[in-house]
């Protein structure tokens, strides 16, 4: 009888990786046909030809926007800062609401949750004509609209008011996820560090933020990816093309009337696909390991 039940586990588990494997070889092809495309005059499937037709072709032409194009290092720059900028404004709200929410019993607590839920349902492209009257309202304010440094403000056409919008749209996420892992948080701790005297800003600081480490890390691969990848709100909201970011300079290489050199697409595409997957490599210790955040806490 075991050894039936362990044959039937094996068959099992191999027709899960056959599910699997058969699942995963469409997105491993595409990624394949991206890495050749963008090394190739042009592609037959995933064979590079020339323009002739036969296998060959292979050039470093695609990749050549990297240093005829100046203007690409500024807008990776600017998507840099902008994925940067969103990160840590999301982590640092996120996790004290997150905490407060969890901890801290206070009147209409029920309701902001569940308004923090609601706005999370509104897809930003309904609040596109709010946010530009916002943002163009912002611009009037001296220094703080226009003229700071490197993001250049909070105001309409700015890079920091960019920042703002989507800071604004990924909170409610932020703080429902942050919630969840200090709710998973045990009490004891908590208690331990008032009783000997620590702040509650102290204790936030000391105690639970080492304890979500992994909710933390996930938190800050989302929004670095969200805002590294967005392309809607800074297209909006951004019309000089030194503040824009490299979504945006990727949209322009399609057009509808000039024909598309779609291995510099790719190139440029993975050229952009880079940072992300540093940024995983660095980050995915603390993702793996995203159910061992703690104990579960009492109430």
């Amino acid at each position: 009888m075991e050894d039936r039940l362990g044959m039937g586990g094996r068959w099992r588990v191999a027709i899960l990786l056959l599910i699997l494997t058969i699942l995963t070889v469409p997105i491993l092809i595409g990624y394949v046909w991206i890495l050749i495309s963008t090394f190739s005059q042009r592609t037959y499937g995933l064979i590079p030809v020339d323009a002739s037709g036969q296998v060959g072709g292979l050039t470093l032409r695609n990749w050549s926007f990297l240093w005829e194009d100046p203007n690409i290092w500024k807008v990776t720059l600017n998507s840099l800062i902008l994925a940067i900028g969103l990160t840590i404004g999301v982590v640092l709200v996120s996790s004290m609401a997150g905490y407060v929410l969890s901890r801290i019993s206070f009147p209409g607590r029920r309701v902001f949750l569940g308004t923090t839920l609601v706005l999370h349902a509104f897809p930003s492209v309904t609040l596109l004509i709010a946010i530009f009257f916002v943002l163009r309202w912002i611009s009037r304010i001296p220094i703080l609209g226009r003229d700071l440094p490197i993001i250049g403000g909070f105001g309409y056409n700015t890079l920091g008011g960019v920042i703002l919008v989507m800071l604004a749209l990924q909170l409610p996420l932020g703080v429902w996820l942050m919630k969840g892992f200090f709710d998973h948080v045990s009490w004891d701790m908590e208690r331990a560090a008032l009783i000997d005297g620590c702040s509650r800003w102290r204790t936030w600081w000391q105690i639970l933020l080492p304890q979500i480490r992994p909710g933390i890390a996930a938190l800050a691969i989302f929004s670095f990816i969200s805002g590294w990848n967005e392309f809607l709100i800074p297209y909006t909201y951004i019309t000089d093309q030194q503040q824009s970011t490299i979504a945006a300079y990727l949209n322009k290489l399609l057009s509808d009337t000039a024909p598309v050199n779609y291995s510099q697409v790719a190139a440029v595409g993975l050229f952009q696909l880079i940072p992300v997957m540093l940024f995983f490599l660095f980050t995915q210790e603390y993702l793996l390991s995203i159910f061992a955040g703690g104990a579960k806490g009492g109430s």
